[in-house]
C-alpha cells in the first residue's frame, strides 16, 4: 500500500469512525435523550412498545441514518458509531435502544439487496423503516418471477414504527426441502401481512416484538436477499453501494444490533448500583464503603470497557479489510461472532452479582437494578446471543477443523 493510499484510508475513517465530528454529535445526541428516555421508561413498558416521540427524536438525530446509503440521504458511516450510540440509549432504555438496534441495522441490509428492493422502499420516502424476523419457519413456493410465501412468525420488534418487514425462509429444492444454505431474508410491505399483538414478557417490555403473519402473497426475486451472498460478501447492491462498509459480513454487522442494548442495559444497571451504595445501610457501615461492593463495582465497570473495546477493534478490524479490499479471515469472523454472543451471557452474570450486592431492596418491584436485570434476561432469549454453538464452533477451529458456520 502507498502512503497515498494510507492517507486516503485514514482520511475516510475520519470522516466515517468514532472520531469524526458527526459521530461525535451522534454519541452527544444520545447522551442528551437521557431525561426523556428515562421519564418515558415507564409508558414504554405499559404499553408494550416505544413511544412515537422517542422513534421521532431518533429520526431527528439522524440514529436511523447511520449506516443508510448515501444516495437515500443516509451517513454510511462505520457500524462502531452505529452500536457506539445505541450503547448510549440503552444505558436509559434498553428496550429503545433494542428497537433502534434492529430497525435501523435494516437500513444497512436492504443496502446489499438489489437495487430495486431500495427503490420500492425509499422512493418516496427514505426515511421509512423496516422490522424483521429471521427465523426459518416460512412455507415457499417458487413461482415465476419470485416466490409465494406464507407463515407466522414471532419477535419482529418495534414492528408498529415500520411499513415493511424482512422475514426468514428457506427457499426449497427437490434435492432439499430445508438446507440452510438456501435461506433468504424476504421483504415485504405492510400491506401484504398482519401484525398479532401478543408482546407479553418479563422483559424488553416496550420493543412491541409482535406476531407477522402473512397468508399466500407474492415476494418478487428482487425483493429477497440470499444468506450465502452475505456469507460470501458479494451481494446484488454492491452493484450500486460501492462503499466498504457494505462488504460486510451480513451477520457480523445484525448480530451486533441484539448484544449492543444489552451491553449499554448492564451500564445502566452499574449506574443504579453505584446509586444504591450511596444510600444503603451494609451492616455497619455504608455500602459504599464495603470493600467488596467497591471490588464488584470494579469489576463490572471493567469488564464493561473490556467488552466495548472488543467489538471496537473487532469491527476496526473488519472494516480495515473490507476498505482494503482484502477477505476477512474466516477464522477471526468464527472469533468474531463469539465475542458478540457471549456479551448476553456475561453482562447476565455480573447484573446478577449487583442484584444480589444490592439486598433486599433489589427484589421491589420499583428497584431499578431489577428493571435492567429483567431486560439483560431478555435478551439472552434472542439466538443470536446463544453462546454455546458460537463456542464450539471456535473451539472446533481452533482444533483445526472446518468452520461449520454461515452465520458468521
Amino acid at each position: 500500500m502507498t502512503i497515498h493510499q494510507t492517507k486516503k484510508t485514514g482520511d475516510m475513517m475520519d470522516q466515517y469512525g468514532l472520531d469524526s465530528p458527526r459521530a461525535k454529535e451522534l454519541i452527544a445526541a444520545a447522551r442528551a435523550m437521557a431525561p426523556a428516555l428515562r421519564m418515558r421508561k415507564a409508558q414504554c413498558k405499559a404499553a408494550s412498545r416505544v413511544p412515537d416521540e422517542t422513534v421521532a427524536e431518533f429520526h431527528a438525530a439522524g440514529f436511523f441514518k447511520i449506516l443508510q446509503p448515501e444516495q437515500w440521504g443516509g451517513y454510511a458511516m462505520d457500524p462502531q458509531v452505529f452500536y457506539a450510540v445505541g450503547v448510549e440509549v440503552a444505558r436509559h432504555c434498553p428496550s429503545s435502544a433494542w428497537i433502534l438496534g434492529v430497525i435501523a441495522v435494516h437500513n444497512w441490509q436492504l443496502a446489499v439487496f438489489d437495487d430495486r428492493a431500495a427503490q420500492d422502499v425509499w422512493a418516496d420516502d427514505p426515511t421509512v423503516l423496516i422490522s424483521s424476523s429471521y427465523a426459518p419457519v416460512g412455507k415457499v413456493k417458487v413461482v415465476d418471477g419470485g416466490f409465494r410465501l406464507s407463515g407466522r412468525w414471532s419477535f419482529s420488534s418495534g414492528s408498529q414504527h415500520c411499513q415493511w418487514v424482512f422475514l426468514g425462509a428457506v427457499v426449497p429444492t427437490p434435492q432439499a426441502p430445508f438446507d440452510m444454505t438456501n435461506y433468504r431474508t424476504f421483504l415485504l410491505p405492510i400491506s401484504d401481512y398482519t401484525i398479532v399483538e401478543n408482546w407479553d414478557v418479563v422483559g424488553l417490555q416496550g420493543t412491541g416484538s409482535h406476531d407477522i403473519v402473512v397468508d399466500d402473497v407474492f415476494v418478487p426475486e428482487h425483493r429477497t436477499h440470499k444468506s450465502m451472498d452475505g456469507f460470501l460478501c458479494n451481494n446484488p447492491g454492491n452493484a450500486v453501494n460501492t462503499a466498504p462498509l457494505y462488504r460486510m459480513p451480513f451477520m457480523q454487522v445484525f448480530v451486533r444490533a441484539v448484544c449492543t442494548a444489552t451491553l449499554g442495559a448492564c451500564e445502566g444497571a452499574l449506574e443504579a448500583f453505584v446509586e444504591v451504595a450511596k444510600t444503603r445501610q451494609a451492616g455497619p457501615v455504608k455500602m459504599k464503603n464495603d470493600p467488596w461492593a467497591r471490588q464488584l463495582a470494579a469489576e463490572v465497570k471493567t469488564s464493561l470497557e473490556e467488552m466495548k473495546l472488543t467489538m471496537i477493534r473487532n469491527f476496526d478490524a473488519m472494516m480495515a479489510c473490507c476498505r482494503a479490499g482484502e477477505p476477512i479471515p474466516i477464522e477471526d469472523r468464527v472469533r468474531y461472532r463469539y465475542d458478540s454472543a457471549v456479551v448476553a451471557d456475561r453482562c447476565l452474570a455480573l447484573s446478577s452479582r449487583m442484584l444480589k450486592a444490592a439486598g433486599s431492596g433489589g427484589i421491589r418491584l420499583d428497584s431499578e437494578l431489577l428493571a435492567y436485570h429483567l431486560d439483560i434476561l431478555a435478551s439472552q432469549a434472542h439466538v443470536a446471543n446463544h453462546s454455546t454453538p458460537f463456542a464450539v464452533n471456535m473451539g472446533g477451529v481452533l482444533f483445526g477443523e472446518e468452520n461449520t458456520d454461515f452465520a458468521i
